[in-house]
């Protein structure tokens, strides 16, 4: 019995006259079985065949590891309605025109795209990195598709440093959809209030509507744009945000208190305070028994340290507590008057933060939203960035970050269920 199988190629109207290998490549030579073409210039259906076109090689998806080419010549029909009979050739819908694959093996390349560089994807296909490429620009729009989100809710706008050294900011919107699917909203080329009002008002009238609450980094400039373009929607001060800004004063508190014990200490004295930097940072309570000693001794050497320790804690508290708005204001206040008698100055940075954004901090005790999802998904540009040695196109940069997302939905989706088409070997 001949060792054959028999594999669906997933293309509709085509019949499969030869098959052969070539090397490691599987040639398959097809013709269309659909016989009509829609006019190019009248837009009619013609039935009058004319010829056949040049031959297409087309790249399709791999059979058993081995590259597959599909070789077809288009058919051309004849127009007797139009003035001069003039012909069109045929357009299956399996392939686009110029396009060195089929729709398929596009599909093929952007699902090994995910999570991988377009130099890698072209290395294991045994292709360039401008098939891979087009590829992208053929299948991922380079901005949203306002038509598929029926709801915005919560809304998300953080910055990010294309460049090293925090260069070339761009700004990204995203937003949580209601079935918990990250959705990447647009990539602008900066940060300032123009340009992310202008975005903000292109979108849809009724989409613009339905965002309820959008979640900044303590940004003039946003706060602004969002109350000029979303006069509907709060503003939230991003709790992690606003977390980062008072941990650093206590931070920079620190730094100072260990610099001044290594100069007064004695070299064996200092090494038993030495290293506390992190058991300063985390949560008390997470503590073991020595590691709560050896912060003890920390703040036996430094008073002041140790208070700023219990303020932060203490602010830290009241973020975790289940306030109201209104409560968590009042709340804020007493810490704030607490802070302005205890003699620190460490937070007195922080303390102006506090009077110029304590309504949009305090927003976040509404809902208790924060956008600890755009952090996450900034990871997630990060690493990009990183894998792919930087990206400065700002298209290409959203049709990417749009992949890792949504690459592995949009492969389900578009998994061919045609009819089986079969090639023998």
């Amino acid at each position: 019995m001949p060792a054959n199988i028999e594999i669906p190629l997933g293309l509709p109207e085509i019949r499969i006259i030869e098959t052969e290998q070539s090397g490691r490549e599987i040639v398959i030579t097809i013709e269309s079985t659909r016989e009509w073409a829609i006019c190019g210039r009248c837009g009619e259906e013609i039935r009058e065949f004319h010829s056949y076109g040049r031959q297409l090689r087309l790249r399709h998806l791999p059979i058993l590891g081995r590259p597959v080419m599909l070789e077809i010549r288009p058919k051309r029909f004849r127009c007797p309605r139009c003035e001069g009979n003039p012909t069109t050739t045929q357009k299956l819908e399996w392939y686009d025109e110029r396009s060195p694959n089929t729709k398929a093996y596009d599909q093929w390349l952007l699902l090994q795209l995910i999570g991988s560089t377009i130099t890698d994807v072209a290395r294991k296909e045994q292709t360039t990195g401008d098939v891979v490429i087009g590829a992208v620009r053929r299948r991922i729009a380079a901005q949203v598709n306002w038509d598929e989100i029926k709801e915005l809710g919560t809304v998300g706008l953080d910055e990010i440093a294309l460049k090293k050294g925090h260069r070339d900011f761009v700004a990204i919107l995203t937003t949580r959809l209601a079935n918990g699917e990250l959705k990447l909203l647009g990539v602008l080329p900066d940060r300032k209030q123009e340009t992310v009002e202008s975005f903000l008002h292109s979108i849809p009238e009724e989409l613009r509507q339905s965002v309820r609450e959008v979640c900044i980094d303590m940004h003039e400039g946003y706060a602004n744009a969002i109350k000029r373009a979303l006069p509907q929607a709060r503003v939230v001060a991003d709790r992690f945000h606003v977390a980062k800004n008072y941990r650093d004063c206590a931070d920079k508190l620190r730094l100072e208190v260990q610099r001044e014990l290594k100069a007064s200490l004695t070299k064996e004295e200092y090494q038993a305070v030495k290293g506390t930097m992190w058991l300063f940072r985390r949560n008390p309570r997470e503590l073991d028994k020595e590691e709560s000693a050896q912060l003890a001794l920390l703040f036996e050497c430094a008073p002041d340290l140790k208070q700023a320790h219990q303020w932060r804690e203490k602010l830290t508290g009241i973020f975790e507590t289940d306030h109201t708005k209104q409560s968590a204001t009042a709340a804020i206040k007493r810490w704030m008057k607490g802070i302005g008698s205890s003699g620190l100055r460490c937070f007195d940075s922080f303390l102006t933060t506090l009077n110029n954004w304590l309504d949009e901090i305090t927003n976040f005790f509404v809902n208790r939203q924060s956008s600890g999802f755009v952090e996450g998904f900034n990871n997630k540009v990060k690493v990009l960035k990183r894998r792919c040695y930087g990206i400065t196109n700002l298209s290409h940069l959203f049709q990417r970050l749009f992949l890792d997302l949504e690459g592995y939905r949009l492969w389900r989706q578009s998994t061919t269920r045609y009819g089986a088409h079969h090639a023998s070997s």
